[in-house]
């Protein structure tokens, strides 16, 4: 027996958004989560990995919903359907870095919702077998990851982050989502204090890999301090165009510190 197709609802109009759930909860379908951000979304889809994305087009965060779906598929495949009240050139030309599998207007009967779900779920069941994992891999794998891995915009704001972010830098999820990096971390010289230079914006203007292996420190909010070694780079999408940075800090043991000690006086 196949198992029941999974989806989340990413929509901040609550009439509209219990009502999906509704009509998709009558046809069969499960309904993981609703959420009323695109902030929201890219995480919760990381955690719940959905079978598909119902997603609004125009949401009331920081970002709409072209600009989330565009991360979803980008970054983790994940296919989109998006809901519409209107719908203009320019929006279409947006959402083609994301990839939909349709786009439903509102208002719409319950026979236009489940038909565009049904063909969109067998269209990305029948695709994904040519698709790649994504240029971050599988979700499941970071979440899990027991080193602090977050993702970046362009302008340095955390759009995603696993779940050993929030206890690597003991900060609750909304502290983290969507604050400029450098109002959660700072990276420093252990040896001299002094703080480097901005790896995300280095990132940005170079589109190339910044990694430090040693005399590297992090410094938390709180003030905590734990030597590291650090990668941050670029995010391509599929044409090849920057679209986020990518921060994985791997906290160092005692034995690599007393290891990078010998190496440096010898």
């Amino acid at each position: 027996m196949a198992p029941i197709p999974r989806i989340l609802v990413v929509e901040d109009d609550e009439i509209i958004s219990n009502l999906i759930a509704t009509m998709l909860e009558r046809k069969g379908y499960t309904v993981i989560s609703r959420v009323i951000s695109g902030e929201e979304a890219i995480i919760k889809a990381a955690e719940l990995e959905p079978d598909l994305i119902m997603m609004d087009i125009k949401l009331g965060g920081v970002l709409d919903g072209v600009a989330t779906a565009r991360y979803l598929f980008q970054l983790f495949r994940f296919p989109i359907v998006f809901l519409t009240a209107a719908c203009d050139d320019s929006l279409l030309e947006r959402a083609k870095s994301s990839q939909p599998y349709g786009f439903i207007m509102k208002p719409f009967t319950d026979k236009e919702l489940t038909s565009n779900v049904n063909l969109a779920l067998y269209n990305h069941d029948i695709r994904k077998k040519f698709l790649d994992s994504g240029p971050v891999g599988a979700p499941k794998k970071i979440i899990h990851i027991m080193d602090p891995v977050l993702i970046t915009d362009l302008k340095g704001r955390i759009i995603f982050f696993n779940p050993y972010a929030e206890r690597f830098f003991d900060l609750p999820a909304n502290q983290i989502l969507m604050a400029q990096w450098r109002d959660v971390m700072m990276f420093i010289n252990d040896q001299t204090d002094e703080q480097l230079e901005d790896p995300v914006r280095e990132v940005v203007r170079q589109h190339l890999v910044v990694s430090y292996e040693f005399n590297t420190a992090v410094v938390s909010r709180s003030g905590r301090r734990r030597k590291i070694s650090l990668i941050v780079r670029p995010i391509m999408d599929d044409q090849n165009e920057l679209m986020a940075v990518l921060i994985r800090i791997k906290e160092k043991t005692l034995d690599q510190i007393k290891m990078a000690t010998n190496i440096m006086t010898k």
